[in-house]
């Protein structure tokens, strides 16, 4: 059997490559070799070390994710509402306020319909005046 030829020249590389590695860490001053051995021994050990679970990596994300939950639920509480609500009720009140008041409603707040027909108010203000004066 004849063996694939990028095979053979796969191990010729590794082969020069070991040889040229041999030829290197010989002439390699005893500083920089120290160096090397001890960041060696500290990637074999963190290569040792167990990796983390996935449960540990998952919470980040899922506390990201928990946050959200709980911002959205905050910004459209019904609680926030109950202020709403009170707010109104006292605008209401002072709707009834206006209303029973002597005074003309303002214009924003007026039906178009009352103010279209001004003479006739000012009409039957009047007859409602001398009907009543007439009655006693």
């Amino acid at each position: 059997m004849n063996a694939p030829k990028h095979s053979l020249d796969n191990r010729s590389f590794e082969r020069r490559a070991r040889a040229l590695y041999r030829e290197a860490s010989h002439s390699i001053d005893p500083a920089t070799a120290g160096r090397l051995r001890a960041a060696r021994r500290t990637a074999l050990e963190a290569a040792q070390k167990p990796a983390q679970p996935r449960g540990v990596r998952m919470l980040l994300p899922t506390g990201a994710l928990a946050a959200i939950a709980l911002a959205a639920l905050m910004a459209w509480s019904p609680l926030q509402n109950r202020g709403n609500d009170a707010l109104q009720a006292q605008m209401n009140v002072a709707k009834v306020i206006d209303a029973e008041s002597d005074l003309p409603p303002d214009p924003d707040n007026a039906d178009p319909g009352m103010v279209q027909n001004l003479d006739f108010y000012d009409w039957l203000a009047s007859n409602n005046n001398s009907s009543s004066q007439a009655n006693r």
